[in-house]
């Protein structure tokens, strides 16, 4: 890790001796310049190699980096001609080496290396190379060598490519001594425990001990290890089983303890000695960590917000003043307007050229004399101005915008439309040519041209031809452009102007000239207005700078559409009448050469290039022989501004000295679209000073000071100056954020101008132009600099000595990382010294940084080569992370790796970031690897939470009352006070009520079971129940004895209602089971096994159908068939009356068990006794006015909770028809439950959650097909969702809009609450119409909004609908008749005050009475059923729900009249996560996450040893999977403060759910941890 520097610093003004070896020590650091590549061999080596061989190397390079030779022939031919030079090449001492390499005479012919296959696409690539930044990344990675990151484990199907034939063969010879040894084929990675504390600065890195991922499927976890490279040796491997290393990740990982500036993870390997630590976890120094380390708490416990660091370095230097260039000389003849110079030059030098187009080729096409130039614009602007016109209305008026649509190889056709448009006064702006209609960056252009009001395209004929079509012939409209008429300005359709007309040709006024354009940080696009006069002194202060003269020749390899290109070869070459060669990128791909032959061929005494171009030419050595550069007197660079272009000049003159390239034409200048040229160095004959170049302390920067390196070889930077200030121009330099005061002259800000030849404006962005062009610059005092307002330029850098500008960065490229700032260029220069060129494509990376819970965060995305293997890639990943770490002090967020050619690109090549950027934050970027570093990286988490002691009981109540609340307590209705001729009330069980019915109604209907087609499957009146109860009786008395347990396996029906009858009538204790599933008998049939074990069943009573598949061969294999107890089928029973019905002794008996499995997984048994069944009953009926009259519509699975007593207790009870649908049925017809309800006309209607979600999902699109099938709801008044939760609001208010064309009422849907204790607490009858009126009704379901974060405080505190980390609540239902409810301090057992979360306790008549389990363990939750406040009210009997919720007193009243408490479920205590000491809700994080892609059908979160793992089901491509993991993790960061452990993507339907349709997250745990859930993907984020 780079020691931060802290010597003593020089500031820039002191005296000039002083600042004279201040510089003097730069330029020895850099003696020999810096070398641009990172060569194979090395330098010292090319010298020691012969010239012929070194030729064939070049040609070899230049091979491979056209694509004509495989990597695989190159490897041979190379090695075949290296083989005989090997042993000298081994034999030279590193050390010299490193030496050579800097002192490397400029002679030598410098071969090149292979990291340049893929130049064609790269605009970034070559300015990022320096060899002492190679040397110092390969110093650093020495320093943590040999570590393993573990790797993810990825599906088969998501592999980008591994086979062992397309690895490359390890190559050491770029790369340093260290890193030889990592990669040898077959070898194993090993890592020795720390010894003491030698290794003080990798302390704090994640040494995680796992390979392969604990869910990886076994497939994948060997797949993705190609040729034998084994991660983990097998003897290790074998003592872990998947369980083991899971476990010590995850424990690794909670025994963290991070740095401030937290470093990127580093991953042992796993070797033999620490598989046997982990066996014996208990040895302080296990995983390579000492033992007082192990006692930190776990990061997310002890991350705190990060403070400035005290000895940052600040800035010492004296204030800077402005500094002004020297003043704008005014030569007699300079025209008075650029129009004014071509119609001069016309009449003069007609025949003089002024453009040279070349083709493909390099042939060129066309000169375009002064004269033609002058003719041609002369004929567009006629035609523009007179002969387009609509409804006889001329279509332009002077002053009108009109977009120029050329493409880069017609520089001929641009120039004359530029020059036409300001011939007719009107304002071109130059475009990029759209290929497609989703062009990155394309929508923001037709943004800026609907904008500026463009109307009119002017194309060529070629161009138009290849744009996209409609069907109607026309050019496309593009995605976010105005509609736009297309004008072709070749020759044959323009017009000849009549003798009398000439263009007026006026003097440079402040009217709008041209617009260009310029692409924000952001990807918005602005248009820059600059006036006549500003265009015409720009060119005066551009011919006065680079000292240009009548009749030069010009080459320009640069976008002559804007910026450099334009300006000096577009305008400035008009104004001085000189002649240019245009190079055209598609030429300069083809032969990276042609600009340097070209400048031979005519003399060129000015080259306008970008160090791109400098190092492509590098490339083509091999045709370098006959060329000359000595013409050249100026060399612009026009990207000098970017500190990596100092390696390509610096290597271009060393190749090019000798061929007549002398070292002062090379001049660097700096340019921004605002302020058009800002500085340039000045040709040799100006007399101006040396140029000068700064090494600079990289971390100095980063706290915005300049320190000369001094102590630290390895983060530096290394910047050229790029001249002097412009003629006439003001250049200071402001602070970058807040007020703009000057910088002292050791600090590094914002380089501002003010100049009267810079842009004007935003077109139409007057607060962004005032930002921007009006920054008035204050001195600390607050006075103003000058009253002249200054030019932001976005350049970053400062004024050196002999007032030479230097440059270190671009606001663009600036990313502030917890109040450091670090350039994107530098992390990209980083990342490429990580010998690359195995694994990605040199010049196809992004760097960018997103903001993510209120800092930045670095990300890093490259494209990865196909060959490159998946555990290869992996290797770079995790050695970039720790370059980028030890170099710049910064962790990398996020790095991916993307499929070659999937970036979007710019329209030069290079890549289009911000377009990148936001495909990343939309998970669209879909790459084949991703690394997550959130844990070392995120270091401003809220402080956790400490555990205060609690308070005592009664301070509680004295609070409260002081507080003025009131304790959280409600109640439902009194039983006693409510008189009503309930005629089954007269029986004390429930069978009786049954006999009764089949006496006094016989042949009144109380069931209707209907199939999948909407048929009447089965009915049951009173008596026909009563009769099959009894032959079910009569079967069973004689056989069994009173108080045995029956297991009922039937499908929902009749059969299991009788039977269920039958068993009270005989005397036995019924337990309802869900039967198999035939087609997944492996699953649920242990399940049946389990329960009829546990409920210690004698017997089982089921179909004939399904006692066949108990027995059958497939059900060997899931249980033990013969453990099962009798199984007796019930379809053919005799008719034999049972000779008398068994009477209970008491009511408080056994009725019957409810077997249900939790949320949580646990299978858990409740008795109901005949007391409680029949207060249920009489409860439900109350609440729901249930009359013999009623129906009601049942869709509800009947096997356990409430859905059990509304199928087989309810109509016996309350004597109403059920109408009873099977939640399976709805699987083959989604619309028979609705269909149902509206033929029968039912008022009330009960669903599960999953009915609901069956429906939104199956019916959604349906509705209109529905309404023509007469399917109408508005006969509903209630729809109860049956649940065990938190109710979901999204999905019943989905299911309200739907459905609400069908006339379903939209205050139709409520929710009921109930759980294992009491199986209906709430449940909300919502009555609509006359009984309304009447007020017999409970108010509407209330919702209220709490703000998240107390609640993960256990506080309730309503917010506003909309405010941020606002968490909508809905009331779970009216509190039943009967039922009381207290809100319970879940460790103190004390009650709660209204703004508290506590427990939901329950006293009522028909609370369970107990668990009924098999284990004994009784004892263990005696007090869910009967306990006590330990305070307030310590005389009720109360049950344990484990919900937590709160109670509000609502505004509303019932119909006593009465306040309406309402009581809000919150969630399951036992599936609540306990995180940095707060209580998190999985269902909110689940929310959050599915919220964060489109392609995220489902989502759970369980806590695995301190981690939080997101497991998410991809309902789309499996290529999508690694998009989701970035997405997850950022709003997982956002939105609840928690970092992401581990994020698993799986297929859909993977997340178990339970009959009620809630989530068994602890069986989806189970499977993780058992790796059975064969995940697409599975990432460890760091």
């Amino acid at each position: 890790m780079a020691t931060r520097i802290q010597s003593r610093f020089v500031a820039l003004s002191s005296s000039p001796q002083r600042t004279a070896s201040y510089w003097t020590t730069m330029a020895e650091r850099t003696s020999a310049g810096l070398l641009s590549m990172m060569l194979e061999p090395t330098p010292a080596v090319a010298m020691t190699l012969p010239a012929e061989v070194r030729e064939k190397l070049a040609e070899l390079e230049l091979e491979l980096s056209e694509g004509d030779i495989t990597q695989k022939g190159y490897e041979k031919k190379r090695s075949k001609l290296l083989a005989p030079y090997i042993p000298q090449i081994q034999g030279v001492d590193p050390s010299l080496q490193i030496d050579n390499r800097i002192q490397a005479s400029s002679q030598v012919v410098l071969p090149v290396s292979k990291h340049n296959k893929s130049r064609a696409g790269n605009a970034r690539d070559e300015r990022f190379r320096s060899d002492l930044h190679t040397e110092a990344v390969q110093a650093a990675l020495a320093k943590y060598k040999e570590r393993k990151m573990p790797m993810p484990s990825k599906r088969r199907s998501v592999l980008v490519q591994s086979s062992v034939e397309a690895c490359t063969p390890p190559d050491t010879s770029s790369a340093s001594e260290d890193e030889g040894s990592l990669r040898r084929q077959g070898r194993l990675a090993t890592s020795t425990p720390y010894q003491g504390h030698s290794h003080a600065a990798v302390e704090h890195w994640f040494n995680r001990v796992i390979q392969g991922s604990s869910t990886s499927s076994s497939a994948s976890s060997t797949s993705s290890h190609p040729g034998g490279r084994s991660v983990t040796n097998s003897a290790a491997h074998a003592a872990l089983n998947a369980n083991a290393t899971a476990t010590a990740l995850a424990d690794l990982m909670a025994h963290t303890q991070l740095d401030n500036h937290s470093a990127p993870p580093d991953v042992t390997g796993l070797s033999e000695r620490s598989s046997i630590h982990l066996e014996r976890p208990q040895v302080g120094s296990v995983r390579g960590v000492s033992r007082s380390y192990n006692h930190h708490a776990s990061m997310m416990e002890t991350a705190d917000v990060q403070q400035p660091d005290p000895n940052q370095p600040r800035p010492e230097g004296q204030q800077m003043s402005p500094l002004e260039g020297e003043p704008l000389g005014v030569a007699t003849n300079w025209p008075p307007s650029l129009p004014a110079a071509l119609q001069r030059w016309a009449t003069t030098h007609p025949k003089n050229p002024c453009l040279t187009a070349l083709d493909n080729a390099g042939k060129p096409v066309y000169t375009l004399t002064y004269g033609k130039l002058w003719t041609r614009s002369q004929k567009l602007a006629y035609t523009l101005l007179n002969k387009l016109s609509s409804r006889n209305e001329p279509l332009l008026m002077p002053g009108d915008r009109v977009a120029l649509v050329f493409p880069n190889n017609d520089p001929m056709m641009f120039m004359v439309a530029f020059y036409g448009c300001l011939l007719a006064e009107l304002v071109p702006v130059p475009i990029e040519v759209p290929l497609t209609r989703k062009d990155a960056g394309s929508q923001q252009i037709g943004f800026l041209l609907g904008s500026c009001g463009v109307t009119l395209a002017l194309t060529t004929d070629a161009c138009q031809k290849g744009l996209p079509k409609a069907q109607t012939g026309e050019v496309v409209t593009f995605k976010g452009w105005p509609r736009l008429l297309w004008f072709v300005t070749d020759g044959k359709h323009v017009v000849k102007p009549p003798k009398d007309w000439h263009p007026p040709v006026r003097e440079a006024s402040n009217d709008i000239a041209y617009i260009e354009y310029k692409t924000s940080k952001e990807g918005s696009t602005m248009g820059i207005t600059v006036s006549h006069s500003t265009m015409l002194a720009h060119c005066q202060a551009l011919t006065q700078a680079c000292g240009y003269t009548e009749g030069e020749t010009i080459t320009n390899v640069l976008d002559f559409k804007r910026e450099a290109g334009l300006w000096h070869g577009v305008l400035t070459s008009v104004m001085n009448r000189m002649h240019v060669i245009s190079i055209p990128y598609s030429l300069m791909k083809v032969n990276p050469l042609s600009w340097i032959q070209k400048v031979h061929m005519y003399k060129a005494r000015v080259a306008v290039v970008k160090s791109r171009d400098m190092h492509w030419s590098l490339l083509a050595q091999r045709d370098q022989r006959d060329i000359s550069l000595s013409s050249l007197r100026m060399l612009i660079v026009a990207d000098g501004a970017n500190p990596w272009s100092i390696s390509s000049c610096d290597a271009f003159l060393n190749v090019f000295q000798a061929r007549g390239l002398r070292p002062e034409v090379i001049c660097p200048c700096a340019c921004s679209s605002e302020a058009m040229t800002v500085a340039i160095r000045r040709p040799p004959e100006m007399g101006v000073p040396p140029p000068g170049k700064a090494v600079l302390s990289m971390s100095g920067l980063s706290h915005g000071v300049i320190r000369v390196d001094t102590e630290e070889k390895l983060s530096v930077l290394t910047v050229q100056d790029v001249g002097q200030v412009m003629p006439g121009a003001v250049v200071c330099v402001v602070r970058v954020e807040g007020t703009p005061f000057l910088c002292q002259t050791d600090e590094v800000g914002e380089i501002c101008v003010s100049s009267g030849s810079s842009g004007l404006a935003y077109y139409g962005l007057p607060g962004m132009t005032k930002n921007i062009f009006e920054t008035i610059p204050v001195k600390p005092s607050g006075v103003s600099v000058s009253d002249r307002p200054f030019i932001r330029t976005s350049l970053l850098g400062f004024v050196g000595p002999d007032n030479l500008v230097f440059v270190v960065g671009k606001i663009d490229g600036l990313m502030v990382v917890s109040g450091r700032r670090h350039n994107a260029d530098d992390v990209v220069a980083t990342a490429l010294a990580v010998e690359p060129m195995k694994f990605v494509y040199r010049g196809r990376i992004a760097v960018f940084s997103v903001s993510v819970l209120h800092d930045e965060r670095i990300v890093v995305v490259a494209e990865q080569r196909p060959d490159a293997s998946e555990e290869d890639s992996f290797q770079w990943m995790s050695r970039v992370l720790q370059a980028i770490d030890s170099i710049h002090q910064v962790g990398v967020y996020c790095l991916a790796l993307v499929p070659a050619n999937t970036l979007p690109k710019a329209p030069l090549g290079g890549i289009h970031i911000s377009e990148t950027k936001q495909r990343f934050l939309e998970g669209a970027l879909h790459p084949c690897n991703v690394l997550m570093c959130p844990h070392t990286c995120v270091t401003n988490l809220p402080k956790p939470r400490q555990k205060q002691p609690e308070v005592g009981p009664a301070s509680m109540i004295v609070g409260n009352l002081v507080a003025g609340k009131r304790i959280a307590q409600a109640c439902g209705r009194d039983l006693g006070q409510l008189e009503d001729n309930d005629q089954a009330r007269k029986f004390l069980y429930i069978q009786d009520v049954l006999q009764w019915r089949a006496q006094a109604t016989p042949d009144h209907p109380l069931f209707l079971v209907l199939n999948s087609k909407g048929t009447v499957a089965s009915t049951a009146s009173c008596l026909q129940l009563h009769k099959r109860a009894e032959r079910v009786a009569a079967a069973l008395i004689g056989r069994l004895n009173t108080g045995d347990h029956v297991a009922l396996v039937y499908p929902p029906g009749i059969d299991l209602i009788a039977t269920f009858y039958g068993c009270l009538y005989a005397g036995c204790v019924p337990v309802t089971v869900r039967p198999p599933h035939p087609q997944n008998l492996a699953t649920t049939l242990p399940t049946v096994k389990m329960i009829v074990e546990v409920s210690k069943s004698v017997c089982i009573l089921t179909t004939q159908a399904i006692m066949k598949l108990l027995k059958s061969k497939e059900a060997t294999a899931a249980v033990d068939i013969k453990s099962w107890p009798t199984v007796m089928d019930t379809d053919d029973l005799p008719r034999k009356k049972c000779p008398q019905t068994y009477k209970p002794p008491t009511p408080e008996m056994l009725a019957y068990l409810d077997f249900s499995v939790s949320t949580t997984g646990i299978l858990a048994g409740v008795k109901m006794s005949h007391s409680a069944t029949s207060a249920l009953c009489r409860s439900i009926k109350l609440q729901c006015e249930l009359y013999p009259s009623r129906q009601i519509a049942i869709c509800l699975d009947p096997y356990c909770g409430l859905g059990l007593a509304l199928w087989c207790l309810c109509s016996v009870y309350s004597g109403h028809q059920s109408i009873l649908v099977p939640p399976l049925e709805l699987e083959s017809n989604a619309s028979l439950w609705l269909s149902a309800v509206s033929q029968y006309k039912v008022r009330v209607t009960f669903c599960s959650y999953s009915v609901m979600e069956m429906c939104t999902k199956g019916l959604g699109s349906q509705t209109e097909a529905l309404r023509l099938r007469n399917v109408n709801l508005s006969c509903v008044r209630t729809c109860m969702v049956v649940a065990e939760e938190r109710p979901r609001i999204t999905l019943t208010q989905t299911f309200s809009k739907i459905f609400k064309d069908l006339g379903l009422s939209p205050r139709a849907v409520s929710t009921t609450f109930g759980c294992r204790v009491n199986i209906a607490i709430c449940l909300q009858p919502n009555r609509l119409g006359k009984l309304a009126e009447q007020g017999t009704s409970g108010p509407d379901p209330t919702t209220v909004y709490v703000d998240m974060r107390a609640l993960r405080h256990d506080r309730v505190r309503l917010v506003e609908r909309g405010s941020p980390h606002s968490l909508p609540l809905m009331e779970s239902g009216k509190i039943l008749p009967g039922v009381k409810v207290v809100i319970a301090n879940t460790e103190t057992k004390g009650p709660l005050g209204d703004s508290h979360l506590g427990e939901i306790w329950v006293s009522s008549p028909h609370n369970a009475t107990g668990y009924y389990t098999v284990y004994g363990e009784e004892a263990l939750h005696a007090d869910h059923f009967n306990t006590k406040l330990s305070f307030g009210d310590t005389q009720t009997i109360w049950a344990r729900t484990g919900y937590l919720g709160f109670l509000r007193r609502t505004d509303l009243t019932d119909a006593s009249g009465e306040r309406h408490d309402a009581l809000y479920v919150v969630g399951s205590l036992d599936e609540t996560l306990e995180l940095r000491g707060m209580r998190y809700h999985p269902i909110d994080i689940e929310t959050s996450v599915i919220r964060s892609h489109k392609s995220i059908a489902e989502c759970a979160v369980f806590t695995w040893t301190n981690l939080l793992v997101v497991v998410v089901e991809l309902e789309g491509s499996e290529q999508e999977a690694l998009d989701l993991v970035a997405l997850v993790t950022n709003v997982v960061l956002e939105e609840h403060y928690l970092i992401v452990g581990v994020v698993v993507v799986v297929d859909p339907g993977v997340i178990p759910i339970n009959s009620r349709g809630e989530k068994q997250r602890m069986h989806l745990r189970d499977g993780f941890l058992a790796d059975q859930l064969d995940p697409i993907y599975v990432a460890y984020n760091m």
